[in-house]
């Protein structure tokens, strides 16, 4: 072997750079982090939503990182040997598998590959798992996301995941989903994000795709029994009870007859609408094509819009979410979080004036849910101690327990950091406290042809009976008998008094 040969055998390897060195330590130090991280997160008996973004995305960006600066630091150095030296470093890396050296390199190098590829496939699979998750879209971003996150632990859809609504099955909408997540990340690290976040998303992928995977159109029939339980601002907290059917009705057209309130889905009929304010609450015009086809508009009285403005117009095919649009994220009222907590036992209905008093304190202005929290404890243990001496001996824990779940509704429907209550996302599902059916129904929308869209109760539900403190309260026609003489309550709306904080006086 000559002197040349052997100068070039033992030539330093090209990672002998300070470049390629200061990218292997990356590389080094991101990799010991993943494996400690997560090593940490297999035996974590909580799931840390921080964890898994450093794990899986984080540090695996700054590794990759370090072999970009690695590969980077030996094609500079390849390149300065050459200008030194362009006899002794070939144009091409050679590749001799008769010599040892080369063979045993080569096969390292192969390993080395396989093995990246098949943890570089893990750790992008897992990726794409975490940023699937509920802890990933709920809880990365705390302050911004937590109104939205903690009701949604309270809600029906609680062990549904946030993408199975917001992003659905397949690879376009995934991809739309974190396109427009780079915005959202862009907002959160500059403070841009508005406060509240604002509904609904208009961008939301429609709910044939998403809501119908689970909720099967063609079995939606027939009528369901619903017992309502409200609770008086007497002192003796007196039960109202209402049992009603409501006509939920739905179908297909092609297994049985379409009716009820889901006639309004698009199984077998199509409404669009126009709505005049961002969270479509306002709607002016509205548009029923039957299955045969036949097209009837309806105009609200006293709107003036022309035909060329309708044809301009915005609009919007209704579907699931244009009454339940809030299924997840739902921010019950203080009169109705109150009636939950007096149905669960977790209000006492002998403590007086409970319902009043709870409701009155958690429809107070606060800056901070902590001074909330303290507000309710020593207005409520005040206002018993004061009052109802007695009682407040008798009754220390009532009176404990009703100021722990009255705390309770305000942390989970109350966020004043983010300026988020119920009064923020209107609930369009009935009209208790929100227009909801009568946005439309309202005996106020017509057609041309003096059709009217009627707000007649007794379309979706009908009342079998009432109660009033164990009393039956005569009903007729199925009809609500409203617990107060109202007069002549034609016209007349729920929202005109319920407020969802107190009756209006």
């Amino acid at each position: 072997m000559t002197e040349t040969t052997s100068k070039k055998e033992r030539a330093p390897r090209l990672t002998r750079n300070f470049i390629s060195m200061s990218g292997m330590a990356i590389v080094v130090a991101s990799l010991a982090s993943i494996i400690f991280l997560f090593l940490a997160e297999m035996l974590a008996t909580r799931s840390n939503p921080y964890l898994g973004i450093f794990t899986y995305i984080i540090f695996p960006a700054f590794l990759m990182m370090g072999l970009v600066i690695v590969v980077l630091g030996m094609l500079i150095e390849r390149r300065r040997r050459r200008k030194l030296s362009p006899e002794e470093v070939a144009a091409y890396p050679k590749i001799d598998l008769n010599d040892p050296r080369r063979r045993r390199s080569l096969m390292t190098f192969l390993g080395l590959t396989f093995l990246f590829i098949f943890v570089s496939a893990f750790g992008s699979y897992r990726a794409y798992e975490y940023t699937d998750s509920v802890a990933f879209c709920g809880q990365l971003c705390h302050s911004v996301m937590n109104p939205e996150f903690v009701a949604y632990q309270s809600s029906p859809h609680a062990r549904v995941r946030c993408v199975d609504c917001h992003v659905g099955p397949g690879a376009d909408w995934y991809v739309r989903s974190k396109l427009s997540g780079l915005y959202q990340v862009y907002s959160v690290n500059f403070n841009k994000f508005p406060r509240p976040i604002p509904t609904p998303v208009h961008n939301l992928r429609p709910a044939q795709e998403t809501c119908e995977q689970c909720h099967w159109p063609e079995k939606f029939f027939g009528a369901q029994l619903k017992v309502f339980n409200r609770y008086g601002y007497d002192e003796a907290n007196t039960l109202r009870q209402i049992r009603m059917l409501i006509n939920t009705g739905g179908g297909s057209p092609t297994t049985g007859l379409v009716t009820g309130i889901h006639w309004h889905m698009n199984i077998a009929n199509e409404i669009t609408y126009i709505s005049s304010d961002d969270q479509r609450q306002v709607i002016p015009w509205v548009r029923m094509k039957d299955r045969e086809g036949n097209i009837t508009d309806f105009m609200a009285e006293g709107v003036e819009i022309t035909a060329e403005e309708i044809e301009r117009a915005s609009k919007r095919r209704m579907d699931c979410v244009d009454c339940h649009n809030r299924p997840s994220h739902i921010y019950q009222p203080p009169d109705r979080a109150v009636n939950e907590g007096f149905i669960s036992g977790r209000l006492d209905t002998s403590l007086p004036y409970l319902k009043a008093q709870a409701v009155e304190v958690l429809t107070r202005e606060y800056a901070s849910t902590d001074e909330a929290r303290n507000t309710i404890a020593s207005s409520i243990d005040e206002y018993y101690r004061t009052n109802y001496p007695a009682i407040y001996e008798q009754k220390q824990q009532s009176i404990k327990g009703a100021i722990a779940e009255i705390q309770r509704i305000f942390s989970t429907y109350f966020f004043p950091e983010m300026k988020v209550d119920w009064q923020t996302h209107p609930d369009n599902v009935g009209h208790y406290y929100f227009q909801g059916c009568f946005r439309c129904h309202d005996d106020q929308h017509k057609s041309s042809t003096g059709k009217v869209i009627r707000a007649d109760c007794n379309i979706c539900h009908t009342v079998l009976d009432q109660m009033e403190g164990g009393q039956m309260v005569k009903v007729e026609n199925g009809s609500f008998a409203h617990p107060v003489d109202m007069g002549d309550m034609k016209g007349m709306k729920c929202t005109d008094c319920h407020t969802g904080k107190g009756m209006k006086p």
